[in-house]
């Protein structure tokens, strides 16, 4: 079994996910030796502190062992293996490989050749180790999953609101989108039709909007990511936070929401951009509490494709 994309899990496979990564943090000691002798290979095409830490630490203290490959130096990157090459070769000497690439097709095509399980650590389509870490603190912090409304604002066309659409709607949490009109900055059409699948079977909503005030109004989590994604040339910067200003997270987009509204960031984070720092570091933020839950996520992940 991979795990590639959050649409291929269902609402049972990621809620028992959750709930594994929810005991295995209350009780670490249990689990010390759970991957005792399992070895994961990782690859990296893109920078990584929360991905690369986490699955490292993640392994250590489940008994087993990580390997950090950068692929910049790789055969492969150097266009002397293929991708099929590569994945056989690594599934002799691995028990599982998490990679993180720019494109999610070759994630895939080294899925097909793999014989070991395959984690999708972040592509341009994708982050879903991230969302199931995401859900798990929503639940910790709010007691469930059900009922509640989460709206992201900002960049609609990138990894992270794509898994949030899948995440939120297999398992019956409202989500909404603040972004600006156009195709390079609203997420993918096939994402929307798929997550507006989902979302019918738990009589829930997926919505899109141009106007990131009507999106706040009831919404329970409050997300924003990072305007300048790692494919995102530089020289698009100024142009970008022109387009995306409107759609910032400060504290008067914070008060369009629910008074017990909680702030989130993946993280890395830029204050003054994405969201202000009065947001980010104030009481209504969660961002730091996300990031340590990826730890465990990764850890219940790992336990999921490996015992």
């Amino acid at each position: 079994m991979h795990f590639l994309s959050v649409a291929d899990w269902s609402a049972s496979q990621i809620e028992t996910t959750i709930a594994l990564a929810l005991k295995v943090k209350k009780n670490p000691k249990e689990y010390s030796q759970a991957l005792a002798q399992k070895t994961l290979m990782m690859f990296f095409q893109k920078p990584s502190l929360r991905t690369r830490t986490s699955f490292e630490v993640a392994m250590v203290q489940l008994g087993g062992h990580a390997i950090y490959y950068d692929l910049g130096a790789s055969p492969w990157s150097k266009g002397k293996e293929s991708i099929p090459d590569t994945a056989k070769v690594v599934s002799r000497f691995c028990d599982a490989l998490t990679a993180r690439l720019y494109r999610h097709q070759e994630l895939q095509e080294l899925a097909r050749y793999a014989t070991i399980s395959v984690i999708n650590a972040l592509t341009d389509y994708e982050h879903p180790c991230q969302i199931l870490g995401d859900l798990m603190t929503i639940h910790e912090k709010k007691g469930t999953l059900k009922g509640l409304k989460l709206t992201y604002l900002g960049d609609g066309n990138n990894n992270v609101t794509h898994s949030l659409l899948f995440g939120c709607s297999i398992l019956g949490i409202d989500i909404s989108v603040g972004c600006p009109k156009g195709a390079d900055y609203e997420p993918q059409p096939s994402v929307l039709t798929q997550a507006r699948k989902f979302a019918m079977k738990r009589n829930t909503k997926v919505e899109v909007s141009y106007e990131a005030r009507s999106v706040l109004a009831n919404a329970d989590i409050v997300y924003a990511d990072s305007w300048m994604s790692y494919h995102i040339p530089e020289e698009k910067k100024d142009e970008r936070f022109r387009i995306f200003q409107p759609y910032q997270v400060n504290t008067q987009a914070m008060s369009y929401a629910k008074p017990s509204a909680v702030f989130m960031n993946c993280l890395p984070a830029q204050r003054g951009a994405e969201q202000t720092a009065e947001v980010i570091d104030g009481p209504q933020s969660i961002v730091f509490d996300q990031a340590e839950n990826r730890l465990h996520i990764q850890k219940a992940i790992l336990l999921m494709l490996l015992r």
